[in-house]
């Protein structure tokens, strides 16, 4: 990520630069599906949160399959990687409820939700069969993606330019936040998750690369 990109450095900020053809071909799928939504949504980013965390939800969910069936085809042991990656998946899905619940997204964005579900699954599944190592490299680089934009969004609240309403009541139940707590502090916690999920990915694409 350039250090331009924001006034401030994000602090939960990191990039793994690529190292060979795998993680070339996931760095530029990436950057073309920013541009796309960077073109589609603008800066509505509750609106694009909503889409984002659609996409998001699918990773950990297909990987985890996946592994999950070949550790029964071969009886072994997964390390816990399965276990990491549906934990994944459910706080991705819930990240897509909270904002349903701040975007309110209308019929034509419901039918963007379905058509991106679709085809980022099939196209995810492929690739996990073909490269697990790729596809987790890609999950890496769409989370630096989710914390830009989170950080984005949180420095639009901060300017006033996006309301900072009350929290949802699923994610102060989620979160445990305070009963007080605002769209701002929803934010905060959504990308700190991001950064996580970041970082496992990326040490999961690492360890297939030894």
């Amino acid at each position: 990520m350039s250090e331009d990109r924001l006034d401030q450095p994000d602090p939960l900020a990191a990039h793994h630069s690529p190292q060979n053809l795998s993680d070339r071909i996931a760095f530029r799928l990436t950057k073309l599906l920013r541009f796309c939504a960077d073109t589609f949504f603008a800066k509505r980013y509750g609106h694009r949160a909503v889409i984002l965390e659609t996409v998001a939800g699918v990773p950990g969910m297909v990987a985890g399959m996946l592994r999950h069936m070949r550790s029964l085809r071969r009886m072994e042991d997964d390390q816990g990687w399965i276990r990491i990656l549906l934990d994944e998946a459910e706080n991705e899905r819930m990240h897509l409820m909270t904002f349903i619940e701040i975007a309110k997204p209308n019929w034509f964005e419901r039918l963007l939700i379905l058509l991106a579900q679709g085809l980022f699954f099939t196209g995810f599944f492929i690739l996990y069969l073909f490269s697990e190592r790729t596809a987790h490299r890609l999950v890496g680089y769409f989370e630096e993606e989710a914390v830009f934009s989170y950080s984005c969004y949180l420095e639009e609240i901060d300017k006033g330019k996006i309301d900072n309403i009350a929290a949802p009541q699923v994610a102060i139940d989620y979160w445990q936040l305070p009963a007080d707590a605002r769209l701002r502090d929803v934010v905060i916690a959504v990308r700190a998750d991001e950064a996580g999920h970041r970082d496992v990915n990326h040490d999961f694409a690492n360890q297939l690369t030894k």
